[in-house]
């Protein structure tokens, strides 16, 4: 979401700038979380790569790849869930609420996020529970006998992380509520679905944009 380059004093009153800070700091992390699960997706094919190779050619596979496997799951699956939701890139059914505005709209997703933040809460106290009977029990894998506790432990961070991104979503959209001439700071808007679809076809070159310019020209 673009954060406005200037601040009046209205949007300074109701803590915009502080918000957006905020955002900023909090979207550093997301952003390295999700640059490190992109990175391993992308080792972990390389991995995969050679266990094939090395099991057809030479009949020498890597020994515990189904396992370190199984354990990578929690890396891609979780890790970047924060930073998707910032980029709003979460699926959402706005059937009811795309069809509210101003303070009903404000007052709709911050009960969401409310909803959301107590079943986090109850994700990351479980999901810790989880992670340190598997550290205190020595829970492993079954081939290599790998420590599952370390994987388990990526899910409480990852749930951590997206219940700061909830919280503050809550805080911009009480801001909002609150006053309804603040400029949106730190929260996922209803995109438009025609525009959406116009740049994703655009991008998969769908679209003519030569024809589309205001000029009606096709020139070359």
């Amino acid at each position: 979401m673009t954060q406005p380059l200037t601040w009046t004093p209205e949007q300074e009153a109701s803590g915009g700038r502080a918000v957006a800070r905020l955002d900023r700091a909090l979207h550093a992390v997301e952003r390295v979380t999700a640059i490190f699960s992109g990175l391993f997706i992308f080792g972990l094919m390389f991995v995969g790569v050679a266990q094939i190779l090395g099991r057809k050619l030479f009949n020498y596979p890597i020994f515990g790849y189904i396992d370190a496997v199984e354990m990578s799951i929690a890396v891609f699956a979780f890790l970047a869930i924060a930073y998707c939701e910032r980029m709003n890139g979460h699926v959402r059914m706005e059937l009811l609420i795309g069809k509210l505005r101003g303070k009903p709209l404000w007052l709709a997703e911050a009960a969401g996020q409310l909803l959301g933040l107590i079943l986090l809460a109850v994700l990351i106290y479980y999901g810790w529970e989880h992670a340190m009977r598997a550290y205190n029990y020595g829970d492993s894998t079954i081939d290599a006998q790998i420590p599952w506790w370390p994987s388990k432990m990526l899910i409480p961070f990852a749930f951590g992380l997206l219940f700061l991104r909830l919280l503050l979503n809550l805080v911009g959209y009480v801001r909002l509520f609150a006053n309804a001439d603040a400029a949106p700071v730190a929260v996922p808007l209803i995109a438009n679905v025609r525009r959406l679809a116009e740049e994703e076809a655009a991008e998969a070159g769908a679209l003519d944009t030569r024809r589309d310019s205001p000029s009606g020209r096709t020139g070359a």
